[in-house]
């Protein structure tokens, strides 16, 4: 009898053991959400609060993770901004949510559907106030990471910050404010004030505003930039990323060969290649590595099909 039990308890448990292998091997995938972010609509006409348009991958295992917000460019024209969509940076998201990241690609104030007034104006070219727009963008990010860091799925703690063009400046902004728990900022040819090919009003008040952020920025920044850049060019580049650092900026500046026709487009799906690898380097240097095995390229989003 005894051994009739025993044997019977086996049998539940190898059950009980099988049942939970397959909950484990299906969470085993990246889950897409779209969400609304309540932020403050500081300096703004209208409500108090905003709404920002997001959508957030994040690994599918019902357990808290670390967060990741990435931060779009703005387009020359500001005709473009209405039509722009946090689907944008869907494939970023995807790469850092694969690597275990709850990725939340998010519209600041005035782009896109997201709601309020855009603030990130820098005045005339003639005299341009990057640092005063730049700051603008970081406070709509500080404002995202305080909404995400109250989700239940989100851990508390370290989280990090990725943009690209003008989200990586509004995001080197946030880095010299030294928010909580940011443990490192990622950014893409950050910069703003891009006219046309090769051309930037006021270069000077750029490398002013560089110089200013990096007096007060410690935290851990990694900086990549295409050699063929037509929105701010090599040279440019090394005044930038030379006035920030000089100041006192934590920095680490990795410049890539040419990437297609604009290396500015570098931060895409078609250069995870390239910049994958440099981040994956960066987030080791930095104890930031959540997973050892990247988790599966997800299906593309019902969302999505037929466009």
């Amino acid at each position: 009898m005894r051994h009739c039990k025993s044997t019977v308890a086996w049998l539940l448990l190898a059950l009980f053991g099988f049942a939970g292998s397959i909950v484990m091997g299906r969470a085993e995938g990246i889950r897409l959400d779209e969400l609304k972010l309540s932020v403050p609509n500081a300096g703004s006409s209208g409500p108090a609060t905003a709404r920002l348009d997001a959508i957030v991958l994040r690994p599918d295992d019902g357990q808290p993770h670390p967060l990741g917000l990435l931060n779009h460019g703005s387009p020359r024209s500001a005709s473009d901004r209405p039509s722009m969509s946090p689907y944008g940076m869907r494939a970023q998201a995807t790469e850092f949510a694969r690597r275990g990241w709850v990725a939340v690609a998010f519209l600041r104030r005035g782009y896109g559907a997201s709601q309020g007034g855009w603030a990130e104006t820098y005045g005339p070219c003639a005299h341009p106030d990057y640092a005063k727009a730049g700051r603008a963008g970081a406070s709509d990010i500080a404002a995202a990471a305080q909404f995400m860091l109250s989700q239940p799925y989100v851990s508390k703690g370290k989280w990090i910050s990725v943009g690209r063009s003008a989200g990586a400046f509004a995001t080197v902004a946030l880095a010299s404010t030294m928010p909580s728990g940011l443990a490192a900022v990622i950014v893409f040819a950050p910069g703003r004030g891009s006219s046309g090919p090769d051309t930037v009003c006021g270069e000077d008040e750029l490398v002013d505003a560089f110089a200013q952020y990096g007096k007060s920025e410690r935290v851990p920044l990694l900086w990549v930039s295409a050699d063929n850049d037509h929105f701010f060019g090599p040279q440019l580049v090394t005044r930038l990323s030379g006035a920030f650092a000089k100041a006192g900026g934590n920095l680490t500046l990795v410049k890539t060969p040419p990437f297609g026709s604009d290396g500015h487009m570098l931060f895409g799906a078609d250069g995870v290649a390239i910049w994958a690898p440099i981040v994956d380097r960066f987030l080791k240097a930095n104890n930031l590595v959540l997973r050892d095995k990247l988790l599966d390229v997800p299906a593309q989003p019902a969302q999505l099909r037929g466009r």
